[in-house]
């Protein structure tokens, strides 16, 4: 937990916050803070600041908090996601978030396993808890927007030509021999199919929307290993 993530509830007055969740425990039992200690706390989906540590309690943790500071800018990068298994998701969900990405959209593919739509990782709260988690690992405080898209081709036919609009549009696609490119300078739109990868009508489909196939070179990567490698050799 390298921030304190803070919500509306836990202010007591404008400039202090009481709480006595699983932050009140990792504050005691892995910060090992005093009273007088200085932390790096945000207002979620607002300032970032400090934290004067005023009252520390078996039960409870106060501060008293200064927030001046904006976020870390997002990363201009919208994700167009095949829903990968659920424990997967999880981690992309978390690792995305730390890397700035703030809008993600789970879509329905033909090797996408019917069963994943039911999980319970797919919830709003089991999202919720994995963005958070994410927040507090990079020092961020604006949560991502995660959308699910049920059928594939109306929403590529539908939605993706204002998706992609003004953006660079990138599909992975680790049969092509074009390499990912490097350092890019403007939005992206980057697709990332299942496990299985796209089927050739679904590969079609998004290449006729604008999609560049790319590639990582020859070794096939998981999921959760792909997209973050993605992310981070694109900016």
């Amino acid at each position: 937990m390298n921030l304190v993530l803070l919500t509306p509830d836990d202010f007591t007055d404008e400039h202090h916050v009481r709480f006595t969740d699983r932050r009140a425990q990792h504050i005691r039992a892995v910060h090992h803070a005093k009273l007088g200690d200085t932390l790096r706390v945000g207002l979620l989906n607002d300032q970032i600041g400090t934290g004067l540590v005023t009252r520390l309690t078996d039960a409870a943790v106060e501060i008293e908090v200064a927030l001046d500071q904006p976020p870390p800018p997002p990363l201009p990068l919208t994700l167009l996601l095949a829903l990968p298994r659920p424990k997967s998701l999880k981690r992309i969900v978390q690792a995305v978030t730390s890397m700035g990405v703030k809008r993600v959209i789970l879509v329905n593919t033909w090797r996408v396993e019917k069963s994943f739509w039911d999980s319970p990782a797919l919830k709003e709260p089991a999202l919720r808890e994995q963005m958070i988690l994410g927040l507090e690992q990079a020092r961020d405080t604006i949560l991502p927007v995660i959308a699910q898209r049920r059928r594939f081709r109306p929403f590529v036919e539908d939605e993706i030509p204002a998706l992609v609009a003004g953006t660079l549009a990138l599909l992975a696609h680790p049969a092509t021999e074009e390499p990912c490119p490097r350092d890019v300078q403007q939005p992206v739109t980057l697709a990332v199919g299942p496990e299985g990868g796209f089927i050739p009508y679904e590969t079609d489909m998004l290449r006729q929307q604008g999609f560049r196939p790319v590639s990582l070179g020859p070794r096939r990567l998981r999921v959760e290993h792909a997209v973050p490698a993605l992310l981070g050799r694109l900016f």
